[in-house]
């Protein structure tokens, strides 16, 4: 019983811990059509997890299972173009059906990371994935590049939203 106490109390005080600003939660866009989100998606910019901090030429792709889940395939290269491939294969699940916006992703298990569709082109050449305590973003597209206008834009809304831009790195894309 005397680990528990520790472990309950440093539990505690992490989960006590808040930035400087408190946000309100997160919003997702409306509604997803999720055939239409499915294919492959190129991470223009994000807040990294560790595994992508040095990525280039990175690709997310998606694909709906017949049980209804997305079978997702991460791949990039390390540090170069024409370093090292690094794949990954985590399994998203739909989460709130009615918009199809909050998915889980898991990439161990029994852990699932909130991913939210908080940024969504209406032609869906763009989106931008967010996570709840804005720790993590990922802004991608249909194609390697964006105009830079958009990536503005994006930027904008972003930081309206308690993002710290500062945190944010490009990918770079060199086909």
């Amino acid at each position: 019983m005397r680990v528990r106490k520790p472990l309950v109390l440093i539990l505690f005080l992490i989960g006590c811990s808040t930035s400087k600003v408190s946000w309100d939660p997160l919003q997702t866009v409306p509604y997803v059509d999720i055939n239409r989100f499915m294919g492959d998606w190129y991470v223009i910019a994000n807040i990294p997890t560790f595994i992508e901090k040095r990525a280039t030429n990175a690709i997310e792709s998606y694909k709906l299972n017949n049980k209804g889940e997305i079978e997702t395939t991460f791949s990039f290269f390390q540090d170069s173009p024409s370093g090292k491939k690094k794949v990954y294969r985590p399994r998203g699940f739909i989460h709130n059906l009615q918009t199809n916006a909050e998915w889980r992703m898991q990439f161990v298990w029994p852990f699932k990371m909130p991913f939210l569709i908080i940024d969504l082109d209406p032609d869906y050449s763009y989106t931008v994935i967010g996570y709840p305590s804005r720790d993590f973003v990922w802004i991608m597209a249909r194609e390697p590049q964006i105009p830079k206008e958009t990536y503005k834009t994006i930027t904008q809304k972003l930081e309206n939203v308690g993002y710290d831009l500062s945190r944010i790195k490009m990918v770079p894309q060199q086909w």
